[in-house]
């Protein structure tokens, strides 16, 4: 079961959406084993005029009791990652480097947010975060108070002065309440940052599509999520927003050791956030599940910040086409750097955290 680290391949890292979803279809299509492969299209086209699709595959025995779920995409941009690290798994099961046990399955979802991923932005075509959408739509929205505070300076386009504006607010309020402020979540301004949305995003529809279709709630689950962007240079860092004493947290600290970080405990380079998909999960988690995001950091929160601040300010202010696409190579050099030992590092970590996922929940 555990992987070989010396055949690490970076080439793996996909140019772009459309080659990345024809690459992970055909290395699925590749294995000799029982699966179960479905579609999702998404509405809207690609900057070249593809389609936009999420796929899913279910891999080993319908039956299976244990199941390790492979997130991507969960932020469009992002999705770079999630392929790789997908891809990466699905040549390795071809070629034998991993053999998953017999009372577990794996389940890998593709591009949750393929708008994004083809856009290389990290939100949908309606500009809604599909991590800050997992709400209960009946119920009276969440309010974030501090958003609405910095809220003018957000949309300042002088970066100097956004700048500013932020270490004012830093030295007054403190660094947790300028992060929540401004990536903690918002449901009241569609184009700006961390926007929730107002409905059940495409992402969210799919992941309560396949939890039902395959009744994960009947299963032990070990979901894993890839982002980037977030914490130190090449680290993958495995945050667990399961509430620090619950169970969720115990399984995740069995499975994966001293390295689990909570932000609910203060101890993540992640603020606590609100409607992460995560919760969408928790919803159908037996107390011996866990949900985990495996983030890979690039560079620092107030470059993230200023990245996004400005694709969203571009956005917001109709950019043409030369600026928006000028800025997504910036959006693509923030979350996914160019570098091979970034990618190298990505994919170690990758293998080493979906062992540690297929030990644990088939023990």
């Amino acid at each position: 079961m555990p992987y070989s680290y010396a055949d690490i391949d970076a080439s793996v890292f996909p140019a772009n959406y459309a080659e990345a979803r024809q690459q992970w279809l055909q290395r699925v299509a590749a294995l000799d084993c029982p699966m179960q492969l479905q579609a999702f299209p998404c509405s809207g086209f690609g900057p070249d005029g593809e389609a936009l699709v999420t796929d899913s595959v279910w891999l080993g025995d319908a039956d299976a009791a244990n199941l390790v779920v492979v997130l991507g995409a969960t932020h469009g941009i992002e999705g770079f990652v999630g392929s790789a690290g997908q891809i990466d798994l699905l040549e390795s099961l071809r070629a034998g480097r991993v053999v998953m046990p017999q009372t577990s399955a794996v389940l890998l979802v593709h591009a949750l947010t393929p708008w994004g991923y083809a856009w290389l932005r990290r939100c949908d075509r309606d500009g809604v975060d599909l991590n800050r959408n997992a709400l209960d739509f009946s119920a009276p929205l969440p309010e974030n108070p501090d958003y609405n505070r910095l809220r003018e300076a957000i949309f300042q386009p002088d970066a100097e002065q956004r700048r500013q504006a932020f270490a004012e607010y830093e030295a007054q309020h403190g660094r947790v309440a300028l992060e929540q402020g401004i990536s903690g979540g918002q449901y009241a301004d569609p184009e700006g940052p961390f926007y929730g949305g107002r409905a059940p995003a495409h992402g969210h529809l799919v992941c309560e599509a396949l939890i039902n279709k395959y009744a994960l709630q009947q299963r032990r689950l070990a979901v894993i999520d890839l982002h980037s962007g977030l914490g130190p240079y090449g680290y993958g860092e495995i945050i667990c927003d399961h509430a620090p004493d619950s169970p969720g947290a115990a399984v995740a600290k069995r499975w994966y050791g001293d390295s689990v970080t909570l932000p609910l405990a203060g101890t993540s380079s992640s603020v606590p956030k609100l409607g992460l998909l995560d919760y969408l999960w928790h919803a159908a988690m037996t107390p011996e599940s866990c949900y985990v995001t495996l983030e890979f950091g690039t560079f620092s929160t107030d470059r993230l910040f200023e990245t996004l601040l400005r694709d969203h300010l571009i956005w917001a202010q109709g950019g043409n086409s030369t600026e928006r696409q000028a800025h997504a190579q910036i959006m693509l050099a923030h979350f996914c750097p160019a570098a091979t030992a970034w990618r190298e590092m990505v994919l170690f970590r990758i293998r080493q955290v979906i062992g540690q996922a297929l030990q644990g929940v088939s023990v």
